[in-house]
């Protein structure tokens, strides 16, 4: 949150500034009371007076045309958050078809996914460390620009009002009343300009960060397990320092493959499912994930008929059913007794033993079939798991690289073979996971990086530092499009003011009807929308 302490440029009647009047020519040292109440409390600095304003003076031409820059884009801001603000004001009554989340999410730079209801402690973290950055980026844009036109700052106050942290810088006021308009606007859309090259650097290095850790981390390869906790569904199957290698034989490459492959399988498992309905009793290839299993395996398994489906298996073994082909050779020679029969027939198999097995069914991932519903032999029947109510099957390849057992084979890379090549070397294996997919995608935390010389705590740092961007990124960018809203107590009304005085064709008068209307609509349209934000991705 930012607020504004100086006297708007601009107006003819004589109003009350909140800021010490005082004309000083040089920066001052005077010793400030901080303020504490029961909803305010706030920190005034003033050691940085004298070298950020010897700084602006030495540096002024480049400043000046820095900041000449900066008004361009925080005029082109405020026009495009002013349009924004007109669909939002059609959407409230309802004169727009379609989602409005999207122009929502525009006008206050909102990310539910980075301010979310869910916030961990850590995140909580990012997103402190994050706003004292980005707030300190814009103050000091607004007392660099001043110092350029020979404006000293007063003192510079990080301050907590009711819950909601922020900072402000205090200008001599006369001082900046004295200014020309495009003068005075450099400086009212410095904090603006700021934010914005802010989040241009976030991005930047988050882009090039592959490249910048490099030397030290492996980028892109399997996502590496950074925490499991206790109440995770994979706890016990994953440990700190494993490398996920594929899911349903898709390779996986970083953490944004993992929960875009989780969403999928989780999207087709539904659609399966939901196609299914018309074939009840009967397991049709098609969505359906199977296995080639031996009629030799079939004949040693404890085969039950099922009444009413209610299972029998014991609890290390698993459900398994029969499927029917539709485009094999196989599914051609099967008649309606063979069919009656397998659909009556279940059997229970050692699931460990089964995922071994080749795989058929077009369920899967990854393009297994090859356009056939099933692969497997005359001496082999493709059978499926039986999902439980609510629950998917998925199988896991992970690797463990820093065992000591791939430690001593120095396997620095995972192979694209799949499982069988870490099982050999016990470096890692597949697991089974039935339940709820999403709830277990998120249940881990990943990084697509890993370190080249073993797993300590500086597999922690490309993800601190991914946060740290990330967070600084998407409070900037909500910094740079609040203060560019043409609302009351931000950089917009000032921005606004001094933009309406180059109209010289408006009367002052006129001028501050407009000026009024701007700002009073602008802060209902945007109080409205934000309510509606609030209660969509909070309440």
């Amino acid at each position: 949150m930012d607020e504004r302490r100086w006297r708007r440029h601009g107006r003819g009647q004589a109003q009350t500034s909140l800021l010490p009047l005082r004309t000083p020519t040089r920066p001052s040292r005077t010793n400030l009371a901080n303020t504490v109440s029961c909803c305010y409390c706030d920190y005034k600095i003033s050691a940085l007076n004298t070298p950020l304003y010897h700084f602006g003076r030495k540096q002024a031409k480049l400043l000046k045309i820095w900041f000449s820059i900066g008004v361009g884009f925080s005029l082109t801001a405020l026009l495009g958050v002013t349009l924004i603000l007109v669909r939002e004001l059609g959407n409230i009554l309802h004169l727009f078809h379609g989602s409005s989340d999207l122009s929502s999410s525009l006008l206050f730079g909102f990310s539910p996914q980075m301010y979310g209801s869910r916030l961990s402690v850590a995140d909580a973290g990012y997103l402190l460390l994050s706003t004292l950055i980005s707030v300190s980026v814009h103050e000091f844009g607004h007392s660099i620009a001043a110092a350029s036109e020979g404006i000293p700052t007063e003192y510079i106050a990080i301050f907590l009002a009711v819950l909601f942290p922020g900072a402000l810088v205090a200008l001599n006021y006369e001082l900046l009343e004295e200014l020309q308009p495009f003068t005075a606007l450099r400086v009212y859309c410095a904090g603006v300009w700021h934010n914005a090259v802010c989040c241009a650097v976030c991005a930047l290095v988050l882009f090039l960060l592959p490249l910048i850790l490099s030397p030290f981390y492996i980028h892109g390869e399997s996502p590496m397990v950074l925490d499991v906790p206790s109440t995770s569904p994979l706890s016990g199957y994953l440990s700190p320092g494993d490398a996920i290698v594929s899911l349903d034989g898709k390779r996986i490459h970083n953490d944004q493959e993992w929960m875009e492959t989780t969403a999928l399988i989780d999207e087709r498992t539904l659609q399966s499912s939901n196609l299914s309905k018309s074939f009840e009793g009967l397991a049709i290839v098609h969505q359906m994930k199977g296995y080639c299993v031996p009629t030799s395996v079939i004949e040693e398994s404890n085969e039950m008929l099922f009444i009413e489906n209610q299972s029998a298996c014991p609890d290390d073994l698993t459900e398994f059913v029969a499927v029917q082909c539709f485009n094999s050779s196989k599914s051609d020679n099967v008649n309606i007794e063979d069919g009656i029969s397998q659909r009556q027939r279940r059997h229970c198999l050692n699931a460990k033993d089964v995922v071994k097995l080749n795989k058929c069914g077009d369920g899967w991932v990854t393009e297994i079939t090859k356009g056939s519903s099933c692969l497997c032999s005359q001496e082999e029947y493709c059978l499926n798991p039986v999902p439980l109510p609510g629950s998917i099957w998925v199988e896991i390849t992970f690797a463990s690289p820093y065992s000591p057992e791939c430690l001593h084979l120095g396997r620095n890379s995972f192979p694209a073979s799949g499982a069988s090549d870490f099982s050999e070397h016990k470096c890692g294996g597949t697991f089974v996971f039935v339940g709820d997919l999403i709830s277990m995608a998120h249940s881990v935390r990943l990084t697509a990086y890993q370190p080249r010389w073993g797993f300590s705590f500086s597999a922690h740092l490309p993800n601190i530092l991914e946060k740290s961007l990330m967070y600084t990124f998407h409070v900037s960018l909500t910094l740079a499009l609040l203060n560019s809203l043409p609302v009351y107590f931000l950089d917009g009304e000032s921005i606004l003011e001094v933009a309406l005085c180059h109209f010289t064709s408006l009367s002052p008068r006129k001028r501050a009807k407009v000026m009024r209307a701007c700002l009073l609509g602008g802060t209902l349209i945007s109080t409205l929308s934000f309510m509606r934000i609030f209660f969509i991705n909070f309440w």
